[in-house]
């Protein structure tokens, strides 16, 4: 065949007929496999020491390789902390606090960069600095700088080399209420804390703050969304209480799930078993839980006589329960090695992507 000669119109026609049928198999494949074609979308969101954990593990899968287009990470963080550097900074400049953010960039840094160890350290002494976190008052000072907290967060994230991005649910100066099982209420996370006390329910103040710019999108468009482990009133709920957000997690396809915690909070959850958790969040913000991830690995009697001595008692599990609830119940070793009782970041983290690649 003479090469410069014009082809033929059936050839043409055949070849643009095989063009359409791979792009239709490419759409049938996106739908049938797409965690195999694009990274899994995940959203965790809580606070305090539990969120980082999961995102510790979830870094470590976040960069792609052969067979595994890696993970897509989104932390949503809850603003209502007013204890420690980030309450004075709220107190005295009127910041947003930063703690948890810092905390959550740390736990996504790339590598085994000094800057973490830097944004972690806090100053000594008694006046002034002491008891600061370099990184809340490096993120603190950004955003005055540049007069937009976000940017101070991604500029932070950008020094970290962070693996995710993470987002505080909302910009809004906002204060965290409970009201006590003796209807009292208490108003400040910092104070919650320190009431001897059965938490009935919680709300923020102003009511229903609107949500930072992004977060109703990346719940709609995750694959699943991690909730917790951590403090349930002062670090999972609050989140949710922000304008929006339940509404979103109730119609979002990706799978809710709770990674259930390993032991009970002293004046916070005492004696609450993991249904009772799921019932909490329920009675909050509505049917928004399709599983709970438990520990299936019991701790050493030694280490939970230690921990009991301190009041805090593992969280008791019913299955049968919890699939009456409406919620599945998934069991695994989740346990980390150690005389400490915590949650493995690593364990957390696999079985979360299988979840999220399988739909359950």
């Amino acid at each position: 065949m003479d090469m410069d000669s014009p082809l033929p119109e059936s050839w043409e026609e055949a070849r643009a007929r095989r063009l359409r049928e791979r792009e239709k198999e490419a759409e049938r494949n996106e739908l049938l496999q797409p965690h195999l074609e694009r990274p899994t979308r995940i959203v965790a969101i809580g606070g305090g020491t539990g969120l980082p954990m999961v995102l510790r593990g979830l870094a470590r899968r976040a960069a792609p390789r052969p067979g595994d287009p890696g993970v897509d990470i989104t932390a949503v963080v809850a603003m209502s902390d007013d204890g420690g550097s980030s309450g004075r900074l709220r107190r005295l400049h009127g910041a947003l606090p930063p703690g948890d953010i810092r905390n959550c960039l740390v736990a996504l840094a790339g590598g085994r960069s000094a800057l973490k160890e830097v944004f972690q350290f806090r100053f000594g002494g008694a006046r002034g600095l002491a008891g600061h976190a370099v990184g809340n008052l490096l993120i603190a000072a950004l955003a005055e700088l540049k007069g937009d907290f976000m940017e101070a967060v991604r500029m932070s994230g950008e020094l970290l080399g962070a693996r995710g991005r993470v987002l505080p649910s909302t910009l809004a100066s906002v204060q965290l209420v409970a009201q006590m099982h003796d209807d009292t209420e208490v108003v400040g996370e910092r104070n919650i804390c320190r009431a001897q006390g059965r938490v009935r329910r919680v709300s923020l103040s102003p009511r229903s703050p609107p949500p930072v710019e992004g977060l109703l999108e990346a719940i709609y468009t995750a694959d699943l969304v991690a909730i917790g482990p951590g403090s349930l009133y002062s670090s999972l709920l609050p989140n949710m209480l922000v304008d929006g957000v339940a509404q979103a997690l109730k119609e979002s396809r990706a799978l809710k799930v709770l990674v259930s915690n390993l032991m009970t909070q002293p004046g916070e959850t005492d004696g609450m078993s993991c249904l009772d958790h799921v019932v909490a969040v329920r009675e909050h913000v509505g049917p928004v839980l399709d599983a709970v991830l438990v520990n299936g690995t019991t701790p050493s009697l030694e280490a939970m006589n230690r921990y009991g001595r301190r009041g805090s008692f593992p969280v008791t599990v019913d299955s049968r329960e919890l699939i009456a609830a409406g919620v599945v119940p998934v069991r695994a070793d989740l346990l980390k090695e150690g005389s400490r009782i915590r949650h493995d970041s690593r364990k957390v983290a696999a079985c979360l992507l299988k979840m999220a690649r399988s739909g359950l």
